[in-house]
Protein backbone atom coordinates (compact mmCIF):
# COMPACT_ATOMS: atom_id res chain seq x y z
CA UNK A 1 0.00 0.00 0.00
CA UNK A 2 1.31 3.53 -0.64
CA UNK A 3 2.04 5.80 2.18
CA UNK A 4 0.17 8.93 1.72
CA UNK A 5 2.49 11.16 3.20
CA UNK A 6 5.30 10.07 0.46
CA UNK A 7 5.97 12.64 -1.56
CA UNK A 8 4.14 13.03 -5.21
CA UNK A 9 5.07 15.06 -7.56
CA UNK A 10 4.30 15.65 -11.18
CA UNK A 11 5.26 16.67 -14.25
CA UNK A 12 2.62 17.25 -17.39
CA UNK A 13 3.37 18.78 -20.34
CA UNK A 14 1.07 18.62 -23.17
CA UNK A 15 2.74 17.51 -26.92
CA UNK A 16 2.73 20.35 -28.97
CA UNK A 17 5.93 20.06 -30.32
CA UNK A 18 9.52 20.56 -29.37
CA UNK A 19 10.35 20.46 -25.46
CA UNK A 20 10.99 23.96 -24.37
CA UNK A 21 14.04 24.63 -22.18
CA UNK A 22 11.68 25.96 -19.31
CA UNK A 23 9.76 22.49 -18.87
CA UNK A 24 12.81 21.07 -18.82
CA UNK A 25 13.73 23.16 -15.62
CA UNK A 26 10.76 22.49 -14.00
CA UNK A 27 10.59 18.20 -14.61
CA UNK A 28 13.95 18.80 -13.36
CA UNK A 29 13.19 20.65 -10.45
CA UNK A 30 10.23 17.95 -9.83
CA UNK A 31 12.50 14.92 -10.25
CA UNK A 32 15.22 16.07 -7.28
CA UNK A 33 12.12 16.76 -5.39
CA UNK A 34 10.98 13.38 -6.07
CA UNK A 35 14.36 11.91 -5.52
CA UNK A 36 15.49 13.70 -2.32
CA UNK A 37 12.31 12.89 -0.53
CA UNK A 38 12.23 9.27 -2.03
CA UNK A 39 8.87 9.93 -3.28
CA UNK A 40 7.15 9.60 -6.89
CA UNK A 41 7.48 11.63 -10.17
CA UNK A 42 4.52 11.63 -11.98
CA UNK A 43 4.76 12.30 -16.06
CA UNK A 44 1.62 12.54 -17.07
CA UNK A 45 0.84 13.72 -20.93
CA UNK A 46 -2.14 16.02 -20.96
CA UNK A 47 -3.51 14.60 -24.83
CA UNK A 48 -6.65 15.79 -24.87
CA UNK A 49 -6.70 18.42 -27.31
CA UNK A 50 -7.27 16.53 -30.51
CA UNK A 51 -5.77 19.01 -32.67
CA UNK A 52 -2.36 19.85 -31.01
CA UNK A 53 -1.89 16.27 -30.33
CA UNK A 54 0.63 13.95 -32.27
CA UNK A 55 2.31 10.57 -31.12
CA UNK A 56 5.47 11.65 -32.35
CA UNK A 57 5.64 14.50 -29.94
CA UNK A 58 4.75 12.88 -26.85
CA UNK A 59 7.78 10.02 -28.17
CA UNK A 60 9.84 13.24 -28.32
CA UNK A 61 9.22 14.32 -24.87
CA UNK A 62 9.89 10.87 -23.07
CA UNK A 63 13.09 10.83 -25.61
CA UNK A 64 14.33 14.39 -24.13
CA UNK A 65 13.16 13.36 -20.53
CA UNK A 66 15.29 10.15 -20.40
CA UNK A 67 18.38 12.57 -21.88
CA UNK A 68 18.18 14.56 -19.34
CA UNK A 69 18.33 11.87 -16.52
CA UNK A 70 14.43 10.67 -15.67
CA UNK A 71 12.99 7.99 -17.27
CA UNK A 72 10.92 4.74 -16.54
CA UNK A 73 14.32 2.57 -15.49
CA UNK A 74 14.05 4.31 -12.14
CA UNK A 75 12.16 3.81 -9.50
CA UNK A 76 11.17 7.18 -8.76
CA UNK A 77 9.45 7.22 -12.04
CA UNK A 78 5.68 6.92 -12.55
CA UNK A 79 3.90 6.82 -16.37
CA UNK A 80 3.52 7.89 -18.44
CA UNK A 81 0.08 8.37 -18.01
CA UNK A 82 -2.61 10.12 -20.29
CA UNK A 83 -5.23 12.29 -19.65
CA UNK A 84 -7.60 11.11 -22.21
CA UNK A 85 -7.35 8.15 -20.04
CA UNK A 86 -8.95 9.85 -17.49
CA UNK A 87 -12.52 11.48 -19.30
CA UNK A 88 -14.92 9.71 -17.19
CA UNK A 89 -13.74 10.38 -13.90
CA UNK A 90 -13.88 14.08 -15.47
CA UNK A 91 -17.25 13.80 -16.18
CA UNK A 92 -18.27 11.96 -12.64
CA UNK A 93 -16.64 15.16 -10.96
CA UNK A 94 -18.58 17.87 -13.01
CA UNK A 95 -21.73 15.88 -12.28
CA UNK A 96 -20.51 15.58 -8.76
CA UNK A 97 -20.00 19.38 -8.44
CA UNK A 98 -23.64 19.84 -10.09
CA UNK A 99 -25.27 17.44 -7.75
CA UNK A 100 -23.71 19.46 -4.69
CA UNK A 101 -24.61 22.98 -5.79
CA UNK A 102 -21.39 24.17 -6.80
CA UNK A 103 -21.78 24.33 -10.48
CA UNK A 104 -24.42 25.25 -13.18
CA UNK A 105 -25.89 25.37 -16.28
CA UNK A 106 -25.44 28.36 -18.45
CA UNK A 107 -26.34 29.13 -21.80
CA UNK A 108 -24.67 32.95 -22.28
CA UNK A 109 -22.61 33.46 -25.16
CA UNK A 110 -19.82 35.52 -25.36
CA UNK A 111 -21.98 38.43 -27.04
CA UNK A 112 -24.90 38.20 -24.49
CA UNK A 113 -22.36 38.81 -21.32
CA UNK A 114 -20.56 41.69 -22.97
CA UNK A 115 -23.83 43.46 -23.83
CA UNK A 116 -24.77 43.46 -20.38
CA UNK A 117 -21.18 44.37 -18.82
CA UNK A 118 -20.38 46.85 -21.19
CA UNK A 119 -17.34 44.97 -21.84
CA UNK A 120 -15.68 41.66 -22.90
CA UNK A 121 -12.70 41.96 -20.01
CA UNK A 122 -15.40 42.10 -16.91
CA UNK A 123 -15.85 38.85 -17.50
CA UNK A 124 -18.91 36.57 -16.38
CA UNK A 125 -21.77 38.03 -14.95
CA UNK A 126 -23.33 35.26 -12.52
CA UNK A 127 -26.59 35.74 -14.98
CA UNK A 128 -27.18 32.02 -15.00
CA UNK A 129 -26.46 31.10 -11.36
CA UNK A 130 -30.26 30.73 -10.23
CA UNK A 131 -31.92 30.34 -13.82
CA UNK A 132 -31.99 26.21 -12.55
CA UNK A 133 -31.12 25.35 -16.26
CA UNK A 134 -30.83 21.55 -17.23
CA UNK A 135 -28.08 20.05 -19.50
CA UNK A 136 -28.78 21.00 -23.18
CA UNK A 137 -27.35 22.30 -26.24
CA UNK A 138 -25.45 25.47 -25.54
CA UNK A 139 -25.11 24.70 -21.91
CA UNK A 140 -21.66 24.97 -20.18
CA UNK A 141 -21.31 24.13 -16.94
CA UNK A 142 -19.74 26.64 -14.82
CA UNK A 143 -18.02 26.38 -11.16
CA UNK A 144 -20.29 28.55 -8.93
CA UNK A 145 -17.20 30.89 -7.04
CA UNK A 146 -17.93 32.09 -3.62
CA UNK A 147 -19.24 35.72 -3.62
CA UNK A 148 -16.71 36.89 -1.11
CA UNK A 149 -14.05 36.30 1.05
CA UNK A 150 -10.64 35.39 -0.50
CA UNK A 151 -8.48 32.57 -1.70
CA UNK A 152 -5.51 32.25 -0.38
CA UNK A 153 -2.42 30.12 -2.20
CA UNK A 154 0.46 29.23 0.35
CA UNK A 155 3.25 29.30 -2.14
CA UNK A 156 6.96 27.84 -1.11
CA UNK A 157 8.21 30.10 -3.46
CA UNK A 158 6.19 33.52 -4.38
CA UNK A 159 4.79 32.58 -0.23
CA UNK A 160 1.45 33.72 0.72
CA UNK A 161 -0.82 35.51 -2.54
CA UNK A 162 -4.40 36.15 -1.56
CA UNK A 163 -6.77 36.33 -4.55
CA UNK A 164 -10.60 38.14 -4.22
CA UNK A 165 -13.34 35.38 -4.59
CA UNK A 166 -15.61 38.27 -6.03
CA UNK A 167 -12.33 39.16 -8.62
CA UNK A 168 -13.02 35.05 -9.73
CA UNK A 169 -15.68 34.80 -12.41
CA UNK A 170 -18.13 31.81 -12.50
CA UNK A 171 -15.70 29.88 -14.94
CA UNK A 172 -16.75 26.92 -17.10
CA UNK A 173 -15.56 23.27 -16.43
CA UNK A 174 -16.70 21.54 -19.00
CA UNK A 175 -18.51 22.18 -22.48
CA UNK A 176 -22.10 21.71 -23.51
CA UNK A 177 -21.30 18.45 -24.62
CA UNK A 178 -19.77 16.95 -21.56
CA UNK A 179 -16.00 17.07 -22.15
CA UNK A 180 -13.63 19.03 -19.55
CA UNK A 181 -12.13 21.87 -19.42
CA UNK A 182 -8.59 21.62 -18.75
CA UNK A 183 -8.14 23.35 -15.13
CA UNK A 184 -11.13 20.62 -13.83
CA UNK A 185 -9.37 18.06 -15.30
CA UNK A 186 -6.18 18.73 -14.43
CA UNK A 187 -7.53 19.11 -10.90
CA UNK A 188 -9.31 15.70 -11.12
CA UNK A 189 -5.73 13.92 -12.60
CA UNK A 190 -3.59 15.59 -9.59
CA UNK A 191 -6.46 13.76 -7.42
CA UNK A 192 -6.76 10.51 -8.99
CA UNK A 193 -2.97 10.35 -8.68
CA UNK A 194 -2.48 11.29 -5.42
CA UNK A 195 -0.04 14.48 -6.17
CA UNK A 196 0.53 16.12 -2.99
CA UNK A 197 3.09 18.93 -4.33
CA UNK A 198 2.50 20.85 -7.56
CA UNK A 199 6.10 22.70 -8.95
CA UNK A 200 5.71 24.59 -11.97
CA UNK A 201 6.07 28.03 -13.74
CA UNK A 202 4.74 31.26 -12.42
CA UNK A 203 2.63 31.71 -15.58
CA UNK A 204 -0.07 28.86 -13.71
CA UNK A 205 -0.25 31.00 -10.75
CA UNK A 206 -3.12 33.18 -12.02
CA UNK A 207 -5.16 29.60 -12.63
CA UNK A 208 -3.97 28.75 -9.16
CA UNK A 209 -6.83 29.91 -7.12
CA UNK A 210 -9.09 28.61 -9.41
CA UNK A 211 -7.85 25.25 -9.05
CA UNK A 212 -7.38 25.33 -5.22
CA UNK A 213 -11.32 25.84 -5.12
CA UNK A 214 -11.89 22.80 -7.38
CA UNK A 215 -10.03 20.77 -4.97
CA UNK A 216 -12.07 21.82 -1.54
CA UNK A 217 -15.11 21.89 -3.62
CA UNK A 218 -14.47 18.00 -4.30
CA UNK A 219 -13.17 17.67 -0.29
CA UNK A 220 -9.63 17.08 -1.16
CA UNK A 221 -6.77 18.94 0.48
CA UNK A 222 -4.93 21.12 -2.21
CA UNK A 223 -1.18 20.13 -2.98
CA UNK A 224 1.58 21.87 -1.36
CA UNK A 225 1.51 24.80 -4.47
CA UNK A 226 5.30 26.11 -5.59
CA UNK A 227 5.59 28.48 -8.62
CA UNK A 228 8.66 28.92 -10.42
CA UNK A 229 9.94 32.04 -11.55
CA UNK A 230 9.40 32.89 -15.51
CA UNK A 231 12.69 32.34 -17.68
CA UNK A 232 13.71 35.24 -19.70
CA UNK A 233 16.43 36.26 -22.19
CA UNK A 234 19.03 38.96 -22.21
CA UNK A 235 16.18 41.36 -23.24
CA UNK A 236 14.60 40.28 -19.94
CA UNK A 237 11.35 39.13 -22.23
CA UNK A 238 9.82 35.74 -21.13
CA UNK A 239 11.91 32.76 -23.56
CA UNK A 240 9.29 32.60 -26.72
CA UNK A 241 9.72 29.85 -29.44
CA UNK A 242 9.07 32.33 -32.00
CA UNK A 243 11.92 34.20 -31.15
CA UNK A 244 14.48 32.41 -28.65
CA UNK A 245 16.19 29.20 -29.23
CA UNK A 246 14.29 26.89 -26.72
CA UNK A 247 14.05 23.80 -27.68
CA UNK A 248 15.94 20.72 -25.77
CA UNK A 249 16.55 18.76 -29.13
CA UNK A 250 18.20 21.71 -30.84
CA UNK A 251 20.85 21.73 -27.89
CA UNK A 252 21.15 18.32 -28.24
CA UNK A 253 21.47 17.96 -31.55
CA UNK A 254 24.28 21.01 -31.81
CA UNK A 255 26.43 18.53 -28.92
CA UNK A 256 25.42 20.13 -25.94
CA UNK A 257 25.70 16.89 -23.08
CA UNK A 258 23.31 15.96 -20.77
CA UNK A 259 24.84 16.71 -18.01
CA UNK A 260 25.96 20.37 -18.64
CA UNK A 261 22.38 20.74 -19.21
CA UNK A 262 21.16 19.67 -16.76
CA UNK A 263 23.55 21.84 -14.10
CA UNK A 264 22.96 24.84 -16.02
CA UNK A 265 19.14 24.41 -15.98
CA UNK A 266 19.12 23.53 -12.31
CA UNK A 267 20.53 26.69 -11.62
CA UNK A 268 17.56 28.73 -13.24
CA UNK A 269 16.55 30.57 -10.02
CA UNK A 270 18.19 28.08 -7.60
CA UNK A 271 21.98 27.33 -6.54
CA UNK A 272 23.54 25.81 -3.40
CA UNK A 273 24.18 27.56 -0.46
CA UNK A 274 28.20 27.93 -1.55
CA UNK A 275 28.00 29.49 -4.58
CA UNK A 276 29.65 26.59 -6.71
CA UNK A 277 27.82 25.92 -9.79
CA UNK A 278 29.84 23.35 -11.87
CA UNK A 279 28.15 20.52 -9.40
CA UNK A 280 27.04 17.00 -10.34
CA UNK A 281 23.33 15.40 -10.26
CA UNK A 282 24.28 13.81 -7.33
CA UNK A 283 25.05 16.83 -5.20
CA UNK A 284 22.63 19.42 -6.88
CA UNK A 285 19.84 16.99 -5.25
CA UNK A 286 21.29 16.76 -2.33
CA UNK A 287 21.11 20.03 -2.07
CA UNK A 288 17.88 21.15 -3.81
CA UNK A 289 14.62 22.55 -2.33
CA UNK A 290 12.37 23.97 -3.67
CA UNK A 291 12.06 26.43 -0.97
CA UNK A 292 15.43 27.89 -1.73
CA UNK A 293 14.31 28.52 -5.25
CA UNK A 294 14.58 32.55 -5.85
CA UNK A 295 10.94 34.01 -6.99
CA UNK A 296 12.98 37.06 -9.52
CA UNK A 297 13.03 36.32 -13.13
CA UNK A 298 15.57 33.26 -14.69
CA UNK A 299 17.99 34.78 -16.88
CA UNK A 300 18.75 31.91 -19.59
CA UNK A 301 22.18 33.22 -20.63
CA UNK A 302 23.01 30.78 -24.18
CA UNK A 303 26.88 32.18 -23.48
CA UNK A 304 26.93 30.84 -20.10
CA UNK A 305 25.03 27.93 -20.86
CA UNK A 306 28.12 27.45 -23.79
CA UNK A 307 30.79 28.12 -20.96
CA UNK A 308 29.57 25.12 -18.52
CA UNK A 309 29.77 23.02 -21.57
CA UNK A 310 33.30 23.55 -22.51
CA UNK A 311 34.20 22.92 -19.10
CA UNK A 312 31.99 19.55 -18.90
CA UNK A 313 34.16 18.29 -22.18
CA UNK A 314 37.25 19.11 -21.25
CA UNK A 315 36.62 17.26 -17.63
CA UNK A 316 36.14 13.96 -19.91
CA UNK A 317 38.02 10.83 -20.09
CA UNK A 318 39.75 10.72 -23.19
CA UNK A 319 38.15 7.99 -24.44
CA UNK A 320 34.63 9.43 -23.44
CA UNK A 321 35.22 12.32 -25.39
CA UNK A 322 36.18 10.28 -28.24
CA UNK A 323 33.18 8.27 -27.52
CA UNK A 324 30.69 11.38 -27.86
CA UNK A 325 32.20 12.97 -30.65
CA UNK A 326 31.76 9.86 -32.65
CA UNK A 327 28.36 10.74 -34.49
CA UNK A 328 29.67 13.57 -35.42
CA UNK A 329 32.55 12.16 -37.47
CA UNK A 330 30.49 9.12 -38.52
CA UNK A 331 27.32 10.43 -39.19
CA UNK A 332 25.10 10.52 -42.59
CA UNK A 333 25.87 14.70 -42.07
CA UNK A 334 30.09 14.43 -41.87
CA UNK A 335 31.40 16.57 -44.85
CA UNK A 336 34.12 13.62 -45.63
CA UNK A 337 33.37 10.38 -47.27
CA UNK A 338 33.01 7.68 -44.64
CA UNK A 339 36.22 5.73 -45.88
CA UNK A 340 37.96 8.92 -45.43
CA UNK A 341 38.11 9.12 -41.42
CA UNK A 342 40.32 7.07 -39.31
CA UNK A 343 39.87 6.74 -35.68
CA UNK A 344 43.67 6.56 -35.45
CA UNK A 345 44.12 9.70 -36.43
CA UNK A 346 41.11 11.03 -34.75
CA UNK A 347 42.43 9.63 -31.29
CA UNK A 348 45.84 11.42 -31.99
CA UNK A 349 44.12 14.52 -32.38
CA UNK A 350 41.13 14.35 -29.96
CA UNK A 351 43.66 15.26 -27.07
CA UNK A 352 44.11 18.77 -28.76
CA UNK A 353 40.29 19.35 -29.79
CA UNK A 354 39.16 18.69 -26.55
CA UNK A 355 40.78 21.49 -24.89
CA UNK A 356 39.76 23.66 -28.05
CA UNK A 357 35.68 23.20 -28.10
CA UNK A 358 32.88 24.71 -26.52
CA UNK A 359 30.13 22.30 -28.20
CA UNK A 360 30.70 18.44 -29.97
CA UNK A 361 29.12 19.95 -32.90
CA UNK A 362 32.58 22.01 -33.72
CA UNK A 363 34.72 18.81 -33.51
CA UNK A 364 34.20 19.09 -37.41
CA UNK A 365 35.35 21.93 -38.13
CA UNK A 366 38.38 21.61 -35.81
CA UNK A 367 39.22 18.00 -37.73
CA UNK A 368 37.77 18.41 -41.04
CA UNK A 369 41.02 19.22 -42.98
CA UNK A 370 42.52 15.50 -41.74
CA UNK A 371 39.91 13.20 -43.94
CA UNK A 372 38.92 15.78 -46.44
CA UNK A 373 40.66 15.80 -50.04
CA UNK A 374 41.24 19.03 -49.28
CA UNK A 375 40.78 22.17 -47.26
CA UNK A 376 37.79 23.85 -46.78
CA UNK A 377 37.78 26.93 -49.19
CA UNK A 378 36.92 29.72 -46.42
CA UNK A 379 37.42 33.03 -48.52
CA UNK A 380 37.65 35.51 -45.86
CA UNK A 381 40.35 33.12 -44.37
CA UNK A 382 42.65 33.13 -47.63
CA UNK A 383 42.28 37.10 -48.24
CA UNK A 384 43.45 37.47 -44.09
CA UNK A 385 46.53 35.68 -44.60
CA UNK A 386 47.64 35.73 -47.91
CA UNK A 387 48.54 39.22 -48.21
CA UNK A 388 51.13 40.50 -50.89
CA UNK A 389 54.39 39.98 -49.20
CA UNK A 390 53.31 37.55 -46.67
CA UNK A 391 51.53 35.00 -48.37
CA UNK A 392 53.60 33.36 -51.44
CA UNK A 393 56.87 34.13 -49.38
CA UNK A 394 56.05 32.01 -46.50
CA UNK A 395 54.51 29.10 -48.68
CA UNK A 396 56.98 28.87 -50.75
CA UNK A 397 59.83 29.08 -48.36
CA UNK A 398 57.81 26.36 -46.33
CA UNK A 399 57.78 24.26 -49.10
CA UNK A 400 61.44 24.16 -49.61
CA UNK A 401 62.26 24.02 -45.84
CA UNK A 402 59.49 21.11 -45.02
CA UNK A 403 60.62 19.04 -47.72
CA UNK A 404 63.93 17.64 -46.31
CA UNK A 405 62.89 18.44 -42.50
CA UNK A 406 62.68 15.97 -39.46
CA UNK A 407 58.66 15.62 -40.09
CA UNK A 408 57.77 15.88 -36.44
CA UNK A 409 56.47 18.94 -34.21
CA UNK A 410 59.27 20.56 -33.75
CA UNK A 411 61.05 20.73 -36.50
CA UNK A 412 57.95 21.67 -38.56
CA UNK A 413 57.55 24.79 -36.18
CA UNK A 414 61.69 25.66 -36.51
CA UNK A 415 61.72 25.72 -40.10
CA UNK A 416 58.16 28.20 -39.79
CA UNK A 417 59.91 30.11 -37.37
CA UNK A 418 63.34 30.32 -39.85
CA UNK A 419 61.16 30.91 -43.08
CA UNK A 420 59.26 33.74 -41.38
CA UNK A 421 62.44 35.55 -39.84
CA UNK A 422 63.88 35.82 -43.52
CA UNK A 423 61.05 38.12 -44.03
CA UNK A 424 60.90 39.72 -40.60
CA UNK A 425 57.49 37.58 -39.39
CA UNK A 426 57.20 36.37 -35.78
CA UNK A 427 55.97 33.12 -35.88
CA UNK A 428 51.97 34.08 -35.27
CA UNK A 429 52.27 36.04 -39.01
CA UNK A 430 54.39 33.86 -40.52
CA UNK A 431 52.32 30.57 -39.89
CA UNK A 432 49.21 32.08 -40.81
CA UNK A 433 49.92 31.60 -44.62
CA UNK A 434 50.76 27.45 -44.14
CA UNK A 435 47.96 27.43 -41.60
CA UNK A 436 44.99 28.35 -44.76
CA UNK A 437 47.08 26.35 -46.61
CA UNK A 438 46.97 23.26 -45.16
CA UNK A 439 43.82 24.15 -42.72
CA UNK A 440 41.43 26.38 -44.36
CA UNK A 441 40.95 28.25 -41.99
CA UNK A 442 42.98 31.00 -39.78
CA UNK A 443 42.15 29.72 -36.38
CA UNK A 444 41.83 25.60 -35.52
CA UNK A 445 44.20 23.05 -33.80
CA UNK A 446 48.29 23.90 -33.00
CA UNK A 447 49.16 23.87 -36.26
CA UNK A 448 52.57 22.31 -36.17
CA UNK A 449 50.96 19.17 -34.13
CA UNK A 450 48.72 19.25 -37.04
CA UNK A 451 50.82 19.29 -39.71
CA UNK A 452 52.90 16.11 -37.90
CA UNK A 453 49.64 14.26 -38.00
CA UNK A 454 48.49 15.00 -42.15
CA UNK A 455 51.88 13.74 -43.15
CA UNK A 456 54.70 15.46 -45.27
CA UNK A 457 53.61 14.18 -48.56
CA UNK A 458 49.66 15.85 -48.03
CA UNK A 459 50.65 18.66 -46.44
CA UNK A 460 53.03 19.78 -49.29
CA UNK A 461 50.36 18.24 -51.68
CA UNK A 462 48.20 21.51 -49.85
CA UNK A 463 51.53 24.15 -49.68
CA UNK A 464 51.67 23.67 -54.16
CA UNK A 465 47.62 23.58 -54.75
CA UNK A 466 48.19 27.10 -52.35
CA UNK A 467 51.02 28.82 -54.56
CA UNK A 468 48.91 27.37 -57.88
CA UNK A 469 46.14 29.61 -56.61
CA UNK A 470 48.44 32.72 -55.92
CA UNK A 471 49.58 32.36 -59.06
CA UNK A 472 46.21 32.61 -60.58
CA UNK A 473 45.37 35.59 -58.71
CA UNK A 474 45.64 38.75 -60.58
CA UNK A 475 47.41 41.60 -58.40
CA UNK A 476 50.87 43.04 -57.63
CA UNK A 477 51.94 40.23 -55.54
CA UNK A 478 51.88 37.56 -58.73
CA UNK A 479 55.08 37.61 -59.98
Amino acid sequence: MTDPSAVRVRFAPSPTGMFHVGGARSALFNWAVARRSGGAFVLRIEDTDAARNRPEWTEGIIRALAWIGIGADDPHFEGPYFQSAYLEAHRKAAERLRADGLAYYCDCTREQVKERTGSEHKGYDGHCRDRGLEPGPGRALRFRTPDDGTTVVDDRVRGRVEFANAAIEDFVIARADGSPLFILANVVDDVEMRVNQVIRGEEHLSNTPKQQLLWEALGERPPVWAHLPVIVNEKRQKLSKRRDKVALESYQAEGYLAEAMVNYLMLLGWGPADGEEILPWAEMERQFSVDDVNSASAFFDEKKLRAFNGEYIRALPLDAFIERCRPWLTGPDTPWPADAYDPGVFAAVAPLAQTRISVLSEIVPNVDFLFLDAPVDDPASWDKAMKPGIGREMLTGALERFADADWTTESLKAATEETGAAHGLKLGKAQAPVRVAVTGRTVGLPLFESLELLGRERTLARLRAALARLDARPGPDRD
